[in-house]
């Protein structure tokens, strides 16, 4: 059936080509090669379809640090000061975002794999060293279930890829100060 199929639309590309004009040699040409174009099409149209579906993660082809300066260019859009602490000495805490007393110390972490309990716990360990009082850990990948439990008993909050695209709401929650509501 298949056969057939690719049979009658060759026959029937190499046809038309020749009555708008093709030459002969063209005509074959293209009558060889429209089986080709019907046999990819379906494949070609999912693929199509699918990448259309996926969204683009933003984090996929960074380094560590492109990925840290992501999430500090993601900082500064909530119109807080931002410092980038130095690549070596600062005690587990790569960002620091907002005004003292509400500063968040932020543990960036692009990796391949879930992150675990050791970046939670240089980022809590950090923080007051960086004068912090809220702290996150951000990463391109998920958490481990320990890394979730440890963060949750010291109010640390996480921010794996499925949050990514609200972490500029979620660092405007900790670091601006709240409105009072009148009752």
């Amino acid at each position: 059936m298949r056969v057939k199929l690719y049979l009658a639309a060759a026959t029937a590309a190499g046809i038309a080509a020749f009555l708008l004009g093709a030459g002969p040699i063209w005509s074959l040409a293209i009558a060889v090669l429209a089986p080709m174009f019907v046999a990819a099409a379906p494949s070609f149209l999912h693929g199509t379809f699918a990448g259309l579906r996926t969204a683009k993660d933003p984090a996929a082809e960074m380094s560590g640090i492109e990925f840290e300066d992501y999430v500090a260019r993601i900082a500064r859009s909530c119109g807080v000061p931002v410092i980038m602490t130095s690549l070596t000495g600062d005690w587990g805490v790569d960002i620091i975002v907002g005004k003292r007393p509400n500063r968040l110390a932020i543990q960036c972490k692009r990796q391949a794999r879930p992150v675990g309990t050791a970046a939670v716990q240089e980022v809590v360990a950090g923080a007051p060293m960086q004068d912090c009082t809220k702290t996150m850990v951000v990463t391109n990948h998920e958490f481990t279930p320990a890394a979730r439990k440890l963060a949750e008993l010291h109010g640390c909050e996480l921010v794996g890829r499925t949050e990514l695209p609200g972490l500029r709401s979620t660092i405007r929650r900790l670091v601006l100060p709240s409105e009072p509501t009148s009752a």
